[in-house]
């Protein structure tokens, strides 16, 4: 592209001529993307304010499901009726680190190998993340945070297991996952030298809510088993307040039950 130069003799004149100013701005204006172009295309949600969740549904054709769905999560689990359910067995091995802080949550990628078996179903663990507060209730009441630890099965069919989490003793899967978080959001930290656990969120007593779901972010998919462990894990009040800097508030809402039946292990 050419520009246009105003070659000036001398003092600088303090008036430029109209015409030439003109077709400066026009040029300016036809040089510019328009104010569309200079934002993503993608709708971009939130936990607050118009892109909060009582707006997901709205967001995007495919998030439709956050506001029409019948079967959403989270839910505040009361009035669960006892059942023989099956234990679940998990199977967890040790994985490379591989965590990333990606705008909503700090996320860990899970390598192939480990899973859990439920009700003759085995389902391979692929990643867990945290959410300040919990989402889930039980009785109404809330805990400082959550991990969910989502699994899939041969058949694509997901299944997240919730881990309550009190304030208590240290943590020590949470506590190498916040000395290795990325700086920024966005950012992906791999620490092939470091190894992590998931075993080692898990409660020693683990009986469980469970209930049809969905995701509790959009697309707020449905069909989603949920196994909410009875009994909370303990973390400390440090790693509490640590990931809580980073998000004050990452938790959808509780969800209307609509003839839900929630069932809990004996």
């Amino acid at each position: 592209m050419q520009f246009l130069h105003v070659a000036l003799s001398g003092r600088l004149d303090n008036v430029i001529n109209e015409r030439v100013w003109w077709a400066l701005a026009l040029a300016s204006m036809w040089l510019a993307p328009p104010a569309s172009a200079q934002h993503a295309t993608h709708s971009h949600w939130a936990y607050e304010g118009e892109n909060g969740p009582t707006h997901w549904g709205a967001l995007e054709s495919s998030y439709k499901a956050c506001g029409a769905g019948k079967e959403q999560s989270p839910i505040d689990i009361r009035d669960a009726k006892a059942a023989e359910l099956p234990a679940i067995a998990f199977s967890y091995r040790p994985t490379p680190l591989k965590v990333v802080d990606n705008g909503h949550t700090i996320q860990v990628s899970y390598a192939p190998g480990s899973f859990i078996t439920v009700g003759g179903q085995r389902y391979e663990l692929q990643q867990l993340h945290f959410h300040h507060p919990a989402e889930e209730k039980v009785a109404g009441r809330s805990y400082p945070m959550v991990a969910h630890l989502v699994h899939k099965n041969a058949a694509g069919h997901l299944a997240v297991v919730a881990v309550l989490m009190t304030k208590g003793a240290a943590n020590p899967l949470v506590a190498k996952l916040w000395q290795n978080l990325p700086a920024e959001s966005g950012r992906k930290a791999n620490t092939a030298a470091e190894m992590i656990d998931a075993s080692q969120l898990l409660p020693a007593t683990r009986g469980y809510f469970t209930f049809g779901g969905s995701l509790t972010t959009p697309p707020c998919s449905e069909g989603v088993t949920w196994l909410v462990l009875k009994t909370p894990t303990e973390v400390s009040s440090g790693e509490v307040l640590t990931f809580a800097r980073k998000y004050p508030h990452n938790a959808r809402p509780t969800q209307a039950l609509n003839g839900r039946v929630v069932t809990q292990s004996q």
